[in-house]
């Protein structure tokens, strides 16, 4: 049987969802949305997120038996049998199990969009040998992370755009004060961005360097940067990174991130 759960519920402080919460860190902010669909059993060994227009994640716990496994995620294919998910995330084999079910029950077939690396970065180590300096972005700086995120979104999905499609995103994302520059010799080199931050963790995500600009350390300088001050708030720094560029895993494990699991992600057509 499953139960609605909200912000307020434990269900996200249990043993055995922590053992894995770094994997799952997204259901985080999932959670905080108040329309989102929120579902857990009443044992708190599956947990189940969902913000429309967004990919579900969906949370086993690792203790389940294989038989119990199954009909948890056949009887939850059921009761979403009728509405409409673009995709799933979770562990390869959680996914796979949930999408197969959803797939059979809808007529739906599914494809794996990319498979991600999850990483935590508890102790820091600062590179050297790099020049300048982690500075917040400013509204003058709008027109100029527009350009990165259509570069982000090339590098990462191969999706060509117009920096004018990111400029609303990208006025947005300035104006919260979690997005970085790295800046060198009074020129924007980088980007870093501080996603969200739950209890325990913060999820970094957009890490970009222009084309022109790479090879000097800037990317890992930035991520450093940043992770020094998180941890020194308290805060773990986590990230996914895609699992088919080993030039950005190999920036993230040298300031020393920590690869805890994989989430891959499901679409459905």
């Amino acid at each position: 049987m499953f139960v609605s759960f909200g912000p307020g519920d434990d269900v996200l402080h249990i043993g055995q969802f922590m053992q894995e919460e770094v994997e799952y860190n997204l259901i985080h902010l999932i959670v905080e949305n108040g329309e989102a669909l929120r579902l857990r059993t009443e044992e708190n060994d599956l947990i189940f997120a969902h913000a429309a227009g967004r990919n579900s994640w969906l949370w086993l716990s690792p203790e389940l038996a294989e038989e119990r496994r199954r009909s948890l995620v056949r009887e939850l294919a059921e009761m979403l049998e009728d509405r409409e998910l673009p995709g799933v995330n979770g562990t390869p084999e959680t996914g796979k199990l949930f999408a197969d079910a959803y797939s059979k029950l809808t007529g739906k077939s599914h494809h794996v969009r990319m498979m991600m690396e999850a990483y935590h970065c508890p102790e820091v180590q600062l590179p050297h040998g790099f020049s300048g300096k982690l500075q917040q972005a400013g509204p003058g700086d709008i027109p100029l992370i527009a350009g990165y995120l259509a570069g982000f979104v090339q590098d990462c999905f191969g999706t060509e755009s117009a920096p004018e499609d990111h400029l609303d995103y990208a006025a947005a994302v300035t104006e919260s004060g979690k997005l970085r520059l790295w800046i060198d010799r009074e020129q924007p080199v980088s980007m870093v961005n501080l996603a969200h931050q739950s209890a325990r963790q913060a999820r970094i995500n957009e890490v970009f360097t222009p084309r022109e600009f790479r090879k000097h350390g800037y990317a890992s300088a930035a991520v450093a940067a940043l992770c020094a001050e998180l941890l020194s708030k308290g805060v773990t720094p986590m990230l996914y990174a895609d699992a088919a560029n080993p030039d950005s895993n190999k920036v993230y494990q040298s300031v020393g991130f920590k690869r805890t699991g994989s989430i891959v992600d499901l679409r459905f057509q």
